[in-house]
This record gives C-alpha cells, sequence and structure tokens, in this order.
C-alpha cells in the first residue's frame, strides 16, 4: 500500500484587529462579512435570505423598543472586539447596546462588546459554533446572548447564570439587560 505524501498548509501567524482593518479596507472585500476570531481571518457565510429576515425582525423590535425613553440602540453585523484584545473582532448578526453616551464606531471595531448579541444560525454553522461564540461574547463582556436557530425554531437565551430555551409559543424577554423588553418567539419566525 503507498502512502500518500501530507502536504500541510502554510501556518499563518495570528492577525491582529489593525492587520484585519487593513484587510478590510481593500476594495475586494467591501461587500463581504469577516471576523477576527483568535487571530484567524474567518468569512461569514451560508447567509441565507431567512437568517436576514429573522435579523430585520431582531433587529426592528430591539429598535423599537430602544426607541422609549432612549435605552440604546441596534445594530446589525456591526464588529466589535473586547477591549486590549488585539485577535478577536467579532461581529454579531445582531447587536444592543444600551449606554446611549458611548459614542457609536465610525471606522473599524468597538472597542468593547455589545449588552445584547444575537446570532441566527446559518446552515454552515454547527451548534458548537453557535455555543462557542456564546461563550466568548459572555466571558468577555457581553452580559446576554440570543441563539436563533430557524430549523428548530428556537431562541437559546444566554446569560453568565442562566440558560433558557424557548419555543414558538413561549415570549422572549429582555431580563435585566433589557428591562421590559418583550416578542413571542414566533414573531421573529413568521410564524404567527
Amino acid at each position: 500500500m503507498a502512502l500518500k505524501p501530507i502536504i500541510k498548509e502554510p501556518v499563518l501567524p495570528p492577525q491582529t484587529v489593525e492587520e484585519f482593518e487593513v484587510f478590510l479596507a481593500l476594495p475586494e472585500n467591501h461587500d463581504r462579512l469577516f471576523e477576527l476570531i483568535d487571530g484567524e481571518i474567518v468569512e461569514k457565510t451560508g447567509r441565507t435570505e431567512e437568517v436576514g429576515v429573522i435579523a430585520a425582525w431582531v433587529v426592528t423590535y430591539l429598535t423599537l423598543y430602544a426607541r422609549e425613553d432612549q435605552r440604546g440602540y441596534a445594530a446589525v453585523a456591526a464588529l466589535h472586539r473586547p477591549g486590549g484584545d488585539l485577535f478577536n473582532a467579532r461581529q454579531p448578526d445582531v447587536s444592543f447596546v444600551r449606554d446611549v453616551t458611548r459614542p457609536i464606531e465610525k471606522h473599524g471595531a468597538a472597542a468593547y462588546l455589545p449588552d445584547l448579541c444575537v446570532e441566527i444560525q446559518s446552515p454552515d454553522d454547527t451548534d458548537k459554533q453557535m455555543a462557542d461564540k456564546a461563550a466568548f461574547y459572555l466571558a468577555n463582556g457581553s452580559k446576554m446572548v440570543w441563539l436563533v436557530y430557524p430549523s428548530k425554531r428556537l431562541v437559546e437565551v444566554l446569560t453568565a447564570t442562566d440558560r433558557q430555551l424557548l419555543g414558538l409559543e413561549d415570549t422572549l424577554s429582555g431580563g435585566e439587560v433589557l428591562p421590559g423588553f418583550s416578542v413571542a418567539v414566533k414573531q421573529i419566525f413568521l410564524a404567527g
């Protein structure tokens, strides 16, 4: 039995946030979504129309909530990095920041993680990847994470101390992070 030689891909050194931002500025990358994960530039792929529609509904409900009494602001696909972290710039599908006095970043990644991160599972995302994203957000300053699973019609709500799994008949609330926020889960899935 003949053995095939193993060809290894060259291992690139970890990219910094500064190098990542130069990469993002290249003309060929303007219409693409990338994240910097532990020094590796990763393209966000598998974005389906369904993922986009769910993100639009989530950001709509969060924006309506935010507009009452200036409670914060919501964003779609905004880059954030933990302060002092040179090797991560993450892009939650939807994010919410409560501090309205915090300036909105106009260039590059915001040097903090939002209070709420929302990730919507695309066909290319595994459950483990979703869990890893939530763990990263919570370990680095986010107070709450919503993991949305379109194929299962479920939303997983995570905080540092709690985990809930919500189905179509449940209500998604903001808890202590977004006091007074609530929406029926079926509303974000267009199921009712």
